[in-house]
């Protein structure tokens, strides 16, 4: 869908510079160029946003089921820690032999 949008804004733009600007066709490509690596950009940075996304969520899933989640040098699993869930990290239970460790999920395999 960010694709359509993108394809659309480039369209709009340009649409406009053909019949409301003064431009050579030289300052035009340029400006073309320009917006669609500005789109592209975006775009790219979007699709690896999701990807992080969705690496976090299976985790947390994996965590929720029980299953050993490796993060650092540390086994993580729902009997020796805790996830918060307001700052996504993992806390050391303090029964554990590994009390007083803070692992942030997003760093985890």
């Amino acid at each position: 869908m960010a694709y359509l949008y993108g394809l659309i804004i480039v369209g709009l733009f340009f649409g406009v510079m053909h019949f409301f600007t003064e431009l050579n066709l030289s300052q035009k490509l340029q400006a073309s160029l320009l917006v669609v690596v500005i789109v592209s950009g975006a775009i790219f940075y979007n699709h690896l946003q999701q990807e992080r996304a969705a690496h976090l969520r299976q985790i947390l899933l994996d965590f929720e089921q029980g299953k050993d989640v490796h993060c650092q040098s540390f086994t993580v699993n729902n009997k020796t820690f805790t996830l918060s869930i307001g700052t996504q990290t993992f806390i050391a239970n303090k029964e554990s032999k590994n009390v007083g460790v803070m692992l942030a999920a997003s760093e985890c395999e």
